[in-house]
């Protein structure tokens, strides 16, 4: 479980396919107080960590990969030197600051464009059909790994969705979300609560 409060950046220093595929990513973590087994989500998605190394500041951490979650989630982003949002998992008596994350990404969203809004950037979305009905204006939705508010909500004709956030300068600056542009792809995860109100919405229909 996650908050989506993002801790650090990562990068990938080396990826290679062997049965699942490993990642090894660098980060400045301390890795005495990382677990062999623990959760770490890497840009929203939720990864065991198999090996760790390094000293604190400079530390590394490998995680298995496997092909569905290949498959989910963002085209090329296990590549070798892609940068990544790390959230190790909540502990018991941690702030939840975000919302409640699990780390399991929905689909992928692209970014239709981004404009200043304030000292803030006001960005864009379009998604699939199938996670429109569980997006709401002042809702919550999980990109890359990042808690944030859904803004205004705009359903099309094609049976897409288009959606706002705003990402303030501290988000941009901590998180990969500072560095997007209008064609990126990213990782999206649905609030939870909106998937269960939707099951329970389909059973009684």
């Amino acid at each position: 479980m996650f908050t989506g409060i993002i801790t650090a950046l990562g990068t990938i220093r080396e990826a290679r396919q062997s049965g699942d595929l490993r990642a090894v990513i660098t980060c400045p973590f301390d890795p005495e107080a990382i677990a062999i087994g623990a959760s770490i989500a890497c840009s929203g998605t939720c990864l065991t960590v198999v090996d760790k190394g390094g000293i604190e500041g400079d530390a590394w951490f490998a995680v298995d990969i496997s092909a569905e979650s290949v498959a989910r989630t963002v085209p090329g982003r296990w590549h070798e030197g892609t940068t990544l949002n790390l959230e190790p998992a909540l502990k018991l008596g941690d702030e939840l600051g975000g919302h409640i994350v699990t780390g399991h990404v929905d689909g992928v969203g692209e970014v239709l464009g981004i404009c200043p809004e304030g000292d803030s950037r006001r960005i864009g979305f379009r998604i699939a059909p199938e996670l429109a009905p569980y997006l709401a204006a002042k809702g919550s939705i999980t990109v890359d790994g990042v808690s944030l508010t859904v803004n205004e909500v705009a359903d099309q004709a094609d049976g897409t969705c288009h959606f706002a956030v705003n990402i303030i300068p501290h988000t941009a600056e901590v998180t990969t979300l500072g560095s997007l542009a209008a064609g990126d792809k990213v990782n999206l995860e649905i609030d939870v609560l909106a998937r269960y109100l939707k099951r329970m919405q389909s059973l009684r229909g």
